[in-house]
């Protein structure tokens, strides 16, 4: 499938309805996606792994289908470590609060994460006494690996970081930082939910003990996302909630815990979301993650090119587009980005985001209000970019501070 042809599989680019750059957020789904999740709910809208009829059969059938798509899709040899979860947070949590922290255990961290990798440790440092560590970026917001060093030591149990950001979308060498704590005795947790939509992942060769990715920034459906975890790191965690499908066997003294993945996933689960996960990942793969990526460097760069004249305009991250993974933030003399944001829908139905993108130490510790950020993805061309210009251009022009 060619990249070139992807924009007409989208609903809302075929109708027109603006210019959505808004996907570091949450993407846009092919009609793919749309139609195995409706198919769910007409064909068979049964419960996975509890009857024995012909509906639940085949959402059983499709639930393992979909752990062994996405194995395969990040390079890794078992399924069954493909644990179901509702986004990347839910993920994130579940091993903050499952690894079994003790007051003075260590946990480190970057000072440009989002809230979702920031506020599970502020809460455990309150009510258990861990330490918090995190290494400090550079003035661009870039990864400093000499500061993030410094900050390991064999105190340390767990460093937590995302793979790139989604202020900056600077990419952090996960592969470098996953050897350096596994040196240190240390397991590790990869925040994937801005990274895995962009680039190909190779799990195998990053080698971390967790990563966590949202399906909704990656075509699939909200409410869905996917918590990787090595058989012998997920031995060790303890689930975040228990339950209906978590146990083997309960009798009124106890109950036996259920194999892995079961036991992470308490309750009716997320069927159609399933179904929608597995029909993202195929798509992607149709694409080819090599194409992707190559498509997202070719838009952040137009997108540089053509603001390069914008008056008043101030970047919030690297200036060189091939150092950020599909998202440009970015502030104008005079205005907040909320101004920004609603100007740019309202002239020509620029859709972007704005404020602190749930990163909010990252703009606190800058003395930065917030920003706008406009973000691609692989179904947008190269005239959404230039409408996208050609409107903040007018914006800065006319109501900017000169």
């Amino acid at each position: 499938m060619g990249i070139s042809k992807a924009r007409g599989d989208f609903p809302t680019m075929r109708k027109g309805r603006g210019v959505y750059l808004d996907s570091a957020c949450q993407s846009l789904r092919p009609d793919s996606v749309i139609r195995a999740m409706t198919e769910y709910y007409e064909e068979y809208p049964g419960c996975g792994g509890r009857s024995v009829h012909e509906m639940s059969a085949r959402v059983s059938l499709e639930t393992d289908e979909t752990r062994e798509k996405l194995a395969s899709f990040f390079g890794t040899k078992d399924p069954n470590c493909c644990i179901f979860t509702k986004n990347t947070t839910e993920s994130i949590n579940t091993v903050a609060f499952g690894l079994g922290l003790k007051k003075g255990d260590a946990v480190v961290t970057t000072d440009t994460e989002h809230n979702s990798n920031h506020v599970p440790w502020l809460v455990l440092a309150e009510s258990v006494g861990i330490e918090r560590r995190y290494s400090v970026s550079g003035a661009d917001g870039e990864f400093d690996i000499e500061s993030f060093k410094s900050r390991m030591d064999s105190g340390v149990k767990l460093v937590s970081v995302h793979h790139a950001s989604n202020v900056t979308g600077c990419v952090l060498p996960v592969k470098d930082i996953t050897e350096i704590a596994h040196d240190s005795g240390s397991k590790v947790l990869i925040d994937g939910s801005q990274a895995a939509p962009h680039m190909k992942v190779d799990l195998g060769r990053i080698g971390a003990d967790f990563y966590a990715v949202s399906m909704h920034k990656m075509l699939g459906p909200a409410g869905m996302g996917v918590m990787y975890g090595s058989q012998e790191a997920l031995e060790e965690l303890r689930p975040l909630t228990f339950g209906g499908g978590t146990v083997g066997l309960a009798t009124y003294g106890r109950a036996d815990m259920a194999p892995i993945p079961e036991r992470f996933e308490s309750g009716l689960q997320n069927y159609s979301g399933i179904v929608g996960a597995k029909a993202a990942v195929e798509y992607l793969e149709k694409i080819g993650m090599d194409n992707v990526a190559a498509q997202d460097r070719k838009l952040m760069r137009r997108m540089a090119a053509g603001v390069s004249g914008v008056r008043g305009l101030k970047i919030v991250g690297p200036e060189d587009p091939d150092r950020r993974v599909g998202a440009f933030s970015f502030n104008i003399d005079g205005l907040g980005s909320h101004d920004v944001a609603m100007m740019l829908d309202r002239i020509d139905k620029i859709m972007i985001r704005s404020g602190m993108h749930c990163a909010h130490p990252f703009y606190e510790s800058r003395g930065i209000e917030g920003s706008a950020r406009a973000s691609v993805y692989l179904y947008n061309d190269d005239g959404d970019v230039d409408r996208f210009a050609k409107a903040l251009a007018k914006v800065a022009e006319t109501f900017g501070n000169h």
